[in-house]
């Protein structure tokens, strides 16, 4: 696939900053979670770069861009990417009560607004069409009830799309809630890999939000004030909210694990060639090379697959929410065979925390389960080939 100008020029730059600006500090800037004041340093600095929340236009409504942007900072530190992208929500905050864009308009403004996508609760992880979150709504406000949990940016969020069972409609929907206005409770979560993004519960005790904060009046005065490129994408005129939501953050989750395995399989290379053995550089051994191989070859199917993914959903095409989640599914499989494999490749040493190798590997299995499981994955892609619902 060939990147238009534009897009090789983003692409460029960013590289250029993450190895100016990123990589230096690694691993050691992995090792907690990011404050909310470095994850808006970080958010205000890429946002000059034209990614992400911090983006006066946006930074999400290309794809492709998209695409590629969690490609080149996950090959650096999928951390940042994973904070950065799961800010998103913050482009519908302008848009919804007046109570909310009093509260949170300086800040999105000024880039230093951040948001998280609460969706995942205790009591059904990917069960999302039935959520025990309820909005119940009382005058010209919904009063929301309930827990959501291993939500990224939690601890550190400003506002949240949440998504909720609307009592009076008996249907599922999307809620922005800010913290100041409309408050929630978070507690932080520790995991496995991902080690420096935020992530946490959230708890809504009787939370008050204005009825214009549903999403879709928020879509609605957006479009109408002429500022919907994403609104206006194809995708979200042919899919339904959440599907669309997933269908961008799933492409976006494979592309962060192909930027895992162009790391593993950079690391790897450059191993295999200077370590020897005998006076002979590994590299020139067969089962070493079968190693390499292996590595590539998920690299590169994961790539295209991933881009072609990127493609259907600028398009809006009916495919494309079946194509997202086989890339999501797939990609991130492979990256913890290509960060296993890597690691193998520079044996003892691949295991020390002195080398990069166990942190992809940790970023690499943490990709297997946000987002939806591999396994719902296989039942998304069956539903849209049967028609059929496995669950």
């Amino acid at each position: 696939m060939q990147l238009t100008d534009e897009q090789q020029m983003i692409q460029r730059s960013l590289r250029e900053y993450l190895e100016d600006e990123i990589r230096p500090d690694l691993p050691e800037a992995d090792e907690e979670p990011l404050t909310k004041a470095e994850a808006i340093a970080y958010q205000q600095e890429l946002g000059e770069l034209g990614i992400g929340p911090g983006s006066p236009d946006e930074g999400f409504a290309d794809p492709m861009t998209y695409t590629l942007a969690s490609e080149e900072l996950s090959r650096v530190w999928p951390s940042l990417n994973v904070t950065l992208s799961m800010s998103f929500p913050v482009q519908f905050a302008a848009y919804a009560g007046e109570r909310t864009r009093d509260a949170l308009g300086d800040k999105i403004d000024e880039g230093s607004c951040i948001g998280c996508m609460a969706v995942t609760e205790p009591e059904g992880g990917s069960d999302t069409a039935n959520p025990n979150t309820t909005a119940e709504k009382d005058g010209d406000e919904y009063v929301i009830n309930g827990e959501k949990t291993w939500v990224s940016n939690a601890p550190i969020a400003d506002m949240a799309l949440v998504v909720a069972h609307d009592v009076e409609a008996d249907a599922r929907d999307f809620f922005i809630v800010d913290k100041e206005t409309g408050g929630f409770e978070t507690r932080k979560l520790d995991k496995l890999g991902w080690n420096a993004s935020p992530t946490g519960q959230m708890f809504f005790d009787d939370v008050r939000v204005p009825a214009e904060n549903k999403l879709m009046t928020a879509v609605g005065n957006m479009v109408a004030e002429g500022n919907g490129d994403l609104a206006d994408a194809p995708m979200f005129q042919t899919a339904k909210p959440l599907n669309a939501i997933f269908s961008y953050m799933r492409t976006g989750m494979a592309a962060m694990s192909v930027g895992i395995m162009q790391a593993a399989m950079d690391e790897a290379l450059e191993y295999a060639k200077g370590r020897e053995i005998s006076g002979e550089a590994i590299a020139g051994k067969q089962l070493v090379q079968d190693l390499l191989y292996k590595i590539k070859r998920d690299l590169e199917t994961s790539r295209l697959l991933t881009y072609h993914a990127a493609d259907l959903v600028h398009r809006g095409d009916e495919e494309a929410r079946l194509m997202s989640s086989l890339a999501k599914g797939h990609a991130c499989e492979r990256s913890v065979d290509a960060a296993s494999n890597a690691m193998q490749v520079f044996g003892a040493n691949g295991l020390s925390t002195d080398y990069p190798l166990e942190r992809f590997y940790r970023d690499a299995r943490t990709m297997t389960i946000p987002d939806g499981t591999t396994e719902i994955q296989k039942l998304i892609v069956g539903y849209e080939l049967t028609d059929i619902p496995g669950y």
